[in-house]
């Protein structure tokens, strides 16, 4: 049985503790202590976990997005044993579906692409900056920014560019946007993928946020040789690549540090098959590179979760080394298209959700137990995968 706090404001109780405000460091969620939220002159907000407001971030960045309220961050001594995660959502769109993440009182939130959409026309890239400054001050949205902590890493529609890749021109401005916004400091000249790991040990979750824009080859358009809807197709060229040679080099590294449960954030899908549409089977050689990547390194306890889809569903395969691999799409929080038209074909599991939905990563520590599970607009269950840490690769 997870534990859970008693209710209090925003669904979450109220501590009285006291957390100085302290300096961001390279992300927003490394800070020290255990667990708290705060905002400047405002009461502590206890998630079961403690996070705490960081500073103003990059003094070089003045592009003018930045949210008018600090984001809650959180700190990496705690416990993790609930993990929200969502993609897509729409700055012009009512967001009721925050009701619901709310009273599921995860202590995190992972927004893992189209956290706005400013598809960009020319160098000024206005359209971003403004979906960037209505989203900040979207009042479901500042509840919620009030009450939990964010990560978050971009798919195309905050990078800029629908279904757009390394040639993308922008994408160094965009990236200085995606940074002011989400208050962060970049950590690197191109790409804005990044990687925290929270808990004491034996109790270790590692985030990864990958970053599939910044050094993606250009896409094969789909032929009438290629069955499934969508544009595109497989591209057999060993040549293109996803991540890039730098990404590669420090996803390799992230694998290799301790860890007891890998949360491997794409926003494209990794293991999806049945369309045409942006995911890591376009370039398989990259998604055969990730799958023995992940069985070379031995990284226990991983699971994926991606987005981008307007549809959410769950997936299970296996590595080549035969090893246990369980991906959640959980896709829009409030821009759904309408019923999947994708292929119902391994490894999907079940049928995919197409109306509003955000998913819940719930960790049992005692009962050494991870579920992952897709959430309605109302909070219901409709679907999930429950594994053990046996399952994902530890000893029993």
């Amino acid at each position: 049985m997870l534990h859970r706090p008693p209710i209090g404001a925003f669904g979450v109780s109220v501590a009285t503790n006291d957390v100085s405000r302290t300096r961001r460091m390279s992300r927003r969620a490394v800070l020290t202590g255990a667990f708290a939220v705060a905002a400047a002159g405002q009461p502590l907000t206890n998630f079961g976990a403690m996070a705490q407001v960081g500073s103003a971030g990059n003094a070089s960045i003045a592009t003018g997005v930045k949210p008018p309220t600090p984001w809650l961050t959180l700190a990496p001594a705690g416990t993790l044993t609930r993990i929200g995660v969502g993609s897509c959502l729409d700055q012009r769109h009512p967001q009721p579906i925050w009701r619901a993440v709310l009273a599921a009182r995860p202590q995190l939130f992972l927004m893992i692409g189209d956290n706005v959409y400013g598809d960009v026309k020319a160098p000024e890239l206005a359209e971003l900056k403004a979906a960037y400054h209505q989203q900040g001050r979207h009042p479901e949205f500042a509840k919620v920014r009030g009450a939990l902590p964010f990560l978050a890493v971009w798919d195309d529609h905050d990078f800029g560019l629908n279904d757009g890749g390394r040639d993308f021109r922008y994408a160094g401005a965009a990236k200085a946007l995606f940074h002011e916004f989400w208050q962060t400091r970049p950590e690197r000249e191109v790409g804005v993928h990044s990687a925290e790991i929270f808990g004491p040990p034996g109790r270790r979750v590692q985030i990864i946020l990958l970053d599939t824009r910044s050094f993606r080859s250009a896409l094969k358009p789909k032929t009438s040789a290629f069955a499934h809807w969508g544009r595109y197709e497989p591209d057999p060229d060993p040549g293109k690549t996803v991540l890039g040679s730098e990404q590669w080099a420090w996803l390799e590294s992230e694998l290799g540090k301790p860890a007891d449960i890998r949360l491997l954030a794409s926003s494209i899908q990794v293991l999806a098959e049945g369309h045409g549409f942006e995911r890591w089977g376009n370039l398989p050689a990259e998604r055969d590179r990730l799958l023995g990547l992940i069985d070379r390194s031995r990284a226990r306890g991983l699971v994926l979760l991606s987005g981008d889809r307007h549809s959410g569903a769950l997936y299970r395969s296996k590595t080549p080394g035969g090893r246990l691999l369980v991906e959640m799409t959980t896709s829009s929080l409030n821009r759904s298209y309408g019923p999947s038209k994708d292929a119902r074909v391994p490894p999907l599991v079940g049928e995919p959700y197409h109306p509003e939905n955000f998913g819940l990563v719930d960790i049992d520590w005692s009962a050494r137990t991870i579920q992952i599970s897709l959430r309605a607009m109302d909070g219901g269950e409709v679907g999930r995968q429950s594994m053990t840490f046996a399952d994902l690769g530890h000893g029993p």
